[in-house]
């Protein structure tokens, strides 16, 4: 299986099934003397482990991150940084049954077309345990940029037909409730809905906003490698994601031009900024200095408790109930690794952009 690594010089590769042993992650290219323990890894898997409310699998793992290389007295050494995330709580035997047949909403028709094999025991590879090697990277990820003044903050913006108003919206709020919502007026609604749709056996979706600040204008670029592709194809690659959109998205195709175009002036400090941000911080596939902001839709969760119709490997059209420990829904979780992806993918492209400009080079190592 190739494509289980991501990134060019700040990558990472991760390995691991959902039933077997463990996940793990090795990351590349992380700059010796950052400062860094298990405790802020742990803060990052935390957020994503399941069991931590009504809103997630019952599914009991501490999700224990250890360090196994690169770093030396609480400072990264420069060397590759492995990390590792032992499973503790697998049931296999409630996935014994799905060997026969195709789950609808999941990968293994496709899994079986591609190796002819596949793993019945929670997915494999396509569970969604596998987003702990992603988040434990990006914990790694955000220390840097939070040594360069840059944060990313992502928070559940709707559930189903429940959204935010931005109006009453407060950022501590988002990161104290189990939906990871800033409205609470919303959150209350969407539990509700959340808890009916679970009675019904059924599963619910939503969309993750995240916002990156203090991200520096010129990095990115302007062809195939644009930062809002990279952004795109880095959330993308989550599971459960199923669109990605950059500033107002779709919305766009709405707008005239003279509505969409974001004005320049220069401020009281003669600083250059945008008036507005339809961009969402990007132009031409370069960051522009201001807010970055991008949204992902996340699908309901497949596997649910209703009945479903499907067909099984010996040509026989079937009905189904999924019996096992499933997420009623994954945004909540899926929070954490939406802001994992998006601060990967930036640190590889902050590195990436130190060798655009010759002087950049030529001060770094200090040449006149």
């Amino acid at each position: 299986m190739s494509g289980s690594i991501y990134g060019k010089i700040f990558s990472i590769s991760t390995w691991g099934e959902s039933h077997g042993e463990g996940y793990g992650v090795v990351i590349d290219g992380c700059p010796a003397g950052l400062s860094l323990d298990e405790s802020q890894i742990q803060e990052y898997l935390n957020r994503r482990k399941p069991g931590q409310s009504k809103y997630s699998t019952t599914r009991k793992e501490d999700d224990k991150v250890k360090i196994l290389s690169g770093v030396f007295e609480g400072k990264t050494t420069g060397t590759p940084i492995s990390l590792v995330v032992f499973n503790e709580n697998q049931r296999s035997s409630d996935y014994s049954e799905i060997a026969t047949y195709y789950r609808p909403g999941h990968a293994d028709y496709t899994y079986d077309m591609k190796y002819g094999f596949r793993d019945y025991r929670g997915g494999g590879r396509s569970s969604g345990r596998e987003t702990i090697s992603r988040v434990a990277a990006g914990a790694v990820a955000a220390s840097i940029l939070k040594e360069l003044g840059i944060s990313v903050y992502a928070y559940t913006k709707s559930i189903g037909p429940i959204t935010i108003d931005y109006h009453n919206c407060r950022k501590e709020y988002s990161l104290n409730n189990p939906l990871y919502m800033p409205d609470p007026d919303a959150s209350q609604k969407a539990e509700q809905y959340i808890k009916e749709k679970h009675e019904e056996q059924d599963s619910v979706g939503g969309v993750i906003e995240c916002i990156v600040t203090g991200m520096p204008a010129g990095i990115g670029e302007p062809v195939f490698d644009k930062l809002d592709a990279a952004l795109s194809r880095a959330v993308m690659s989550i599971g459960a994601v199923k669109g990605v959109e950059i500033g107002d998205g779709f919305l766009a195709a709405t707008y005239t031009g003279s509505e969409h175009n974001d004005p320049f002036a220069y401020d009281n400090n003669k600083k250059l900024i945008k008036l507005s941000n339809h961009a969402g911080g990007i132009l031409g596939g370069i960051s522009d200095g201001s807010e970055i902001i991008l949204r992902a839709a996340i699908k309901p969760t497949a596997s649910i408790g209703k009945p479903q119709r499907t067909a099984n490997k010996n040509n026989e059209n079937i009905e189904i109930k999924i019996v096992g420990r499933h997420d009623p829904i994954i945004v909540p979780r899926a929070v954490v690794v939406v802001e994992s992806m998006v601060a990967i993918t930036l640190v590889d492209y902050l590195f990436q952009g130190m060798t655009s400009q010759m002087n950049k080079i030529k001060e770094f190592y200090n040449k006149n």
